[in-house]
């Protein structure tokens, strides 16, 4: 499995069966580190538990707990020294129950024999030893501990000075990290190179491996970092499926050119699919990674990765390309691109560069061949989902109360189902300037800044600029806070010539473009906006000592009241570039605008009522929150979004907003809920059309309501179910579980149904198997890739997933644990 890079450094590559070499040298295996004593550790204790609630857990590292005791363990001694460097000056030390001697140079030992070194110890039934030239020769029950390893052999010899030795027969078990194995011959040629005949490893149980990596001839060179092996298989349930018959590996940190784990799967866009990458150590500051593939259905595919540090002083980047020629495949009928017989590529290129002080340019640039490029190649999941690319370079500074950026952001439409001008604005380019200067403890003066370049065809363009100064206090004490804020909006525009033409959406009319034939909204080519935004938070906190089921708690009770003043102004002349009426949720009652972007600016003279409780246990954890509010409205709510591509939407003369509520309990780390809920109180009316093409209507019920429960079964298993609910756009089930049968066996299972289309979005069902040193997954998915609402047409797709993964060494096609653990909530 290919490991991650990151911006910070370049982490070496996993090379195809390097474990066995790694093992064999007291290398650093990519196993997990254990020793003797945590063999015996409870299950319980060896997989850290994932917290409830979290978006995505960590992999569980490799457990090694189902084991059974190593027998080669039992001539360990733990209290014997760890410290490998103190070999060259401590003295040799030897014990037997009998000594023959007649030069008081050569001692015959007998009985109990044991030499000991700093943290070597070699004991046997008979051995010889020159106290002058350190040679030795051991017979008999032959064991030896060092810091790394045990090793025990029929016959061993050498020279201790020297750091040479031959043993026959050897059996070994690795202590800083699990493996084991054996050997005809194990030779130490000097301290740095070592030689090994007809060797096996594995992390398996000595005598019972499941999977085992086999080599006739392995050499170790610790000074070059370089392994070779000739004759290498590796098996499974004693089959033989890999055959290298000569490879070299790296035996230590250092990067070294080589094969990566290969790959491959299947969709149903491109065919069965199979990858080998080839990595390449280019030089210690940068490395690339060539990546071959076959695509049944459309043919081969090169990809290539080039990562990089330092390449100029102070830069860290990664770039990615895949590109295909004269695709094979057949092109999507849901798309308007025909693809077959052409180039099909994927760029994606990331930069991090210092340039001075405290500025630094960043650059992310993603582009594809085609829309459809993400649907057939996405060898992910989750990547045919996506339907915007964004690129963006920017320089970027900061300090402590300022940061600026310059730059621009550019957007690809990869949404085959999409038109292009469903795609947001060019930002071609933009600038920011943000401050937050504290005058006093109590006082602040702080602006947000933006000039900002809109570009995008068939719609209408211009510039703006968005100045938001504000001065805010903060008076508070150990049970209450004032928070006073006074601000100033401007916001100004300038069109870009032929505004006439266009309404809100693009042209007035698009069969003539030149000729408008309806009034267009911008009646100015700079048109602007301006004026003042009041606010005053305030809230109190109060508290107690309570008790619940048993447990003591504090409660607390937190009113919080806030009011918002902001004169109207009519902003129906201006463009909308970036603009949309944001989600209504529980934070909304607090924020100075329901709209994203500048383009528009509620008024508003309203006031928010909210009280929220919480229990909070004797360490501080919030195990109950509990908040209901509602902003109460003094005026109409005249500022509103275009009702058609020349027209706004009449003003809304509501009293109050929707009653909000938001409930999370946790009262131990089991189980949780949360819930959120928001009731319409106005009267009954219209509201529109959902997704499906069906009226519904507003006012007297609910329009949001969503709740979430979360059961950890046992410490490997989670339960997941939940309810979403948005008027008119969404109402889904969703039910997900982890269910561990044994120690070995787990049933994993997702399903997602939607009631507004009547039809199952995702249904997933595996099977896992977890032993000693083997984990098998088996999961099948069955998902819903595209839907017309037009014909209320499902377009769906099947699909099934195996991974093998191998303790220690990796996983075979290790896609599916990634996948799982962004699908189920608490997975790991």
């Amino acid at each position: 499995m290919t490991p991650k890079p990151t911006l910070r450094h370049l982490p070496p590559r996993r090379l195809l069966a390097v474990a066995a070499a790694l093992a064999l040298i007291g290398g650093q295996a990519e196993a997990q580190s254990t020793s003797p004593e945590e063999d015996t550790k409870p299950a319980a204790n060896a997989t850290p538990t994932c917290p409830l609630g979290s978006f995505r857990c960590a992999p569980r590292p490799d457990n090694f707990t189902m084991c059974r005791p190593n027998a080669m363990l039992e001539f360990y001694d733990p209290t014997m020294s760890k410290d490998s460097t103190l070999r060259d000056t401590a003295n040799t030390e030897v014990y037997a129950e009998q000594v023959d001697s007649s030069d008081q140079t050569v001692y015959h030992l007998q009985g109990r024999v044991k030499l000991e070194r700093a943290d070597q110890r070699m004991q046997s039934d008979t051995a010889d030893y020159n106290s002058d030239t350190t040679d030795y020769d051991a017979r008999g029950n032959v064991r030896y501990q060092e810091a790394g390893q045990l090793m025990s052999a029929d016959h061993m010899r050498g020279n201790t000075d020297a750091s040479t030795g031959i043993a026959d027969d050897v059996r070994y078990q690795m202590l800083e990290s699990r493996g084991n194995g054996v050997a005809r011959q194990g030779q130490m040629l000097d301290a740095q190179r070592t030689h090994y005949k007809q060797v096996t490893y594995s992390t398996c149980d000595v005598g019972h491996h499941l999977w085992e990596v086999r080599s006739k001839d392995l050499r170790i060179d610790k000074e070059s970092g370089v392994g070779t092996a000739h004759g290498a298989t590796m098996r499974f349930a004693n089959v033989p499926f890999l055959y290298l018959p000569y490879f070299t590996f790296p035996v230590d940190n250092r990067r070294k050119s080589g094969f990566l784990y290969p790959s491959f799967g299947t969709s149903s866009r491109s065919g069965f699919w199979v990858s080998a990458p080839y990595y390449l150590n280019l030089a210690p500051n940068y490395d690339a990674t060539l990546d071959p593939r076959i695509y049944t259905e459309r043919g081969a595919m090169l990809a290539g990765e080039f990562r990089y540090l330092n390449l100029i002083p102070g830069s860290s980047g990664q770039l990615n390309i895949e590109y295909l020629p004269n695709d094979q495949g057949k092109s999507d009928p849901d798309s308007v691109e025909n693809t077959k017989g052409t180039n099909r590529y994927l760029v994606k290129f990331i930069d991090n560069s210092h340039l001075y002080g405290p500025w630094s340019f960043n650059t992310s640039i993603n582009r594809a061949s085609d829309r459809n490029y993400l649907r057939d190649f996405g060898n992910d999941l989750y990547t045919a989902a996506i339907g915007t690319l964004a690129s963006s370079a920017y320089v970027n500074g900061g300090g402590k109360w300022w940061n600026a950026s310059f730059g621009a952001d550019i957007y690809q439409n990869v949404d085959p189902n999409l038109p292009d001008t469903s795609v947001q604005y060019r930002r071609w380019p933009r600038a920011t300037l943000n401050l937050n200067i504290p005058l006093q403890k109590w006082l602040e003066f702080g602006a947000n800044t933006e000039a900002v370049a809109f570009r995008k065809s068939e719609v209408v363009e211009g510039n703006r600029l968005d100045l938001y100064p504000y001065l805010m206090a903060d008076f508070r004490g150990a049970s209450w806070f004032v928070r006073p804020k006074v601000a100033y909006r401007y916001t100004g525009y300038e069109l870009s010539s032929g505004y006439e033409r266009y309404g809100y959406y693009g042209f007035l009319n698009p069969a003539n473009p030149n000729s408008p034939g309806a009034p267009t909204p911008f009646t100015q080519s700079s048109p602007s906006r301006s004026l003042p935004i009041v606010s005053l938070d305030s809230g109190l906190i109060f508290d107690r000592n309570t008790s619940l089921f048993g447990n003591s708690y504090t409660q607390t009770l937190e009113p919080r009241v806030y009011y918002l003043y902001v004169p109207y102004r009519n902003q129906s002349n201006l463009p909308l570039f970036d603009t949309n009426l944001m989600s209504f949720d529980y934070w909304q009652l607090f924020s100075p605008n329901q709209y994203s972007g500048a383009d528009r600016q509620m008024n508003a003279n309203n006031l928010t009522a909210a009280v929220t409780t919480r229990l909070l246990d004797d360490n501080g954890v919030e195990r109950v929150s509990a908040s209901v509010g509602q902003i109460r409205y003094f005026s109409q709510q005249r500022v509103q979004l275009p009702g058609s591509n020349n027209t706004t939407a009449a003003p809304t003369d509501w009293s109050g907003s929707d009653y909000v509520a938001q409930l999370s309990v946790q009262l131990n780390d089991q189980w949780r809920v949360n819930s959120q809920y928001q009731w319409n109180p106005h009267s009954r009316m219209l509201g529109g059309y959902d997704i499906t093409g069906k009226p519904y209507f507003t006012g007297r019920s609910t329009d949001l309501a969503a709740v979430e429960l979360q059961r950890r079964i046992g410490t490997d298993g989670i339960l997941n179910f939940s309810y979403r609910y948005r008027r008119g756009l969404l109402e889904q089930y969703d039910a997900s579980v982890v269910y561990p049968i044994s120690d070995r066996w787990r049933i994993l299972g997702r399903w997602t149904y939607s009631v507004l289309q009547k039809t199952t979005v995702e249904a997933l069902a595996g099977i896992e198997y977890d032993s000693c040193c083997v984990a098998v997954r088996l999961v099948g998915r069955h998902y819903v890739r595209n839907y017309n609402f037009t014909t209320n047409r499902a377009d769906t797709n099947n699909a099934i997933m195996f991974e093998l993964q191998f303790k220690g060494l990796g996983a075979f096609n290790g896609q599916t644990e990634g996948f799982l653990r962004r699908g189920i909530l608490g997975y790991q």
